[in-house]
């Protein structure tokens, strides 16, 4: 009886010790006694983390280079820095591409590149993946397959063209090819790498457990790559749209590379221009949804951006 009487004497105690305030009667006793208490070492190291980090984001960040970029070239085409003759004003631009819109020829030449840019890039992806999954899963797969990939990556895909044309002739193979070549090498690089680097204490843990090869692969290696190949994805995808720049040169009948070389040809700068515009948003569009899709996949990561 007297136990459980003192109890209750301590949580009175307790509750009217919460509910008691200061000798101004602003704010509970505890409450800033809370506030004045130290700060945790570990909350100390998020505090410095946050200091010492690149900052809170800032809205629509990205888009302060390119209008900056738009700044200085509209300031330039009006004071008359800029000859229009080496570089058209960026209204003459907007025009152009109305018209080129209006007549058609935008949309079809933007949509074959498209469709060669991502044929290429999808051969290229899945032939990078298999290798990089066959080199970075087996000694004998990585002594056959890295050094000849290591070759390639030292050469230019560019300095290929001249055999590539005598292999497969001046059509939209030799394109396509050419294209998946420079999308392959840094999805190699980059899934291969991330493969090597999986912490060996996984695979002990797999074998304690006595996963399967599949199941290994699936909650193991997988998850274990799929930063790297990402990362891999973003530099194939430019890698893509550069090559498709230049094979589009070498006897193209329609795409962005084949209005572009017309437009010189002629002196028409403003044209060429707008094909630079074209290729620029939709190497960005690209990227972007690559970043997208690793924010979504990655989202269990904490990093230095967050």
């Amino acid at each position: 009886m007297n136990t459980h009487t003192t109890e209750s004497t301590n949580a009175t105690n307790a509750t009217n010790a919460t509910n008691a305030t200061d000798t101004t009667g602003r704010r509970p006793a505890l409450v800033r006694a809370a506030k004045d208490a130290p700060v945790p070492r570990t909350a100390r190291r998020g505090l410095t983390r946050r200091r010492l980090g690149p900052g809170p984001p800032i809205p629509y960040g990205r888009a302060i280079g390119p209008v900056l970029l738009l700044a200085v070239w509209s300031a330039g085409s009006a004071t008359g820095l800029i000859d229009p003759r080496n570089l058209s004003a960026p209204w003459t631009v907007v025009t152009t591409a109305g018209d080129l819109i209006a007549d058609g020829r935008l949309q079809s030449n933007v949509w074959t590149s498209a469709v060669r840019a991502l044929s290429g890039l999808a051969y290229g992806v899945a032939a990078g993946l298999v290798l990089a999954l066959i080199a970075g899963l087996s000694r004998l797969g990585e002594g056959l397959i890295d050094g000849p990939v290591q070759i390639k990556r030292s050469i230019p895909s560019l300095a290929l063209i001249p055999l590539l044309i005598l292999w497969f002739g001046i059509g939209e193979s030799m394109k396509v090819i050419t294209i998946a070549l420079g999308a392959l090498v840094p999805i190699y690089i980059h899934t291969h790498n991330a493969l090597r680097t999986i912490d060996s204490r996984y695979v002990e843990l797999a074998e304690t457990l006595g996963l399967s090869r599949p199941r290994f692969l699936l909650h193991i290696v997988l998850p274990g790559a799929l930063p790297g190949f990402l990362l891999g994805m973003r530099f194939a995808v430019t890698a893509s749209w550069l090559a498709l720049a230049v094979v589009e040169q070498v006897n193209a009948t329609s795409g962005i590379g084949y209005m572009m070389g017309l437009a010189r040809t002629y002196g028409q700068t403003d044209i060429i221009i707008v094909g630079l515009v074209v290729y620029g948003l939709l190497g960005l569009l690209s990227d972007g949804l690559v970043r997208l899709v690793e924010r979504k996949a990655l989202s269990w990561r904490r990093t230095l951006a967050d």
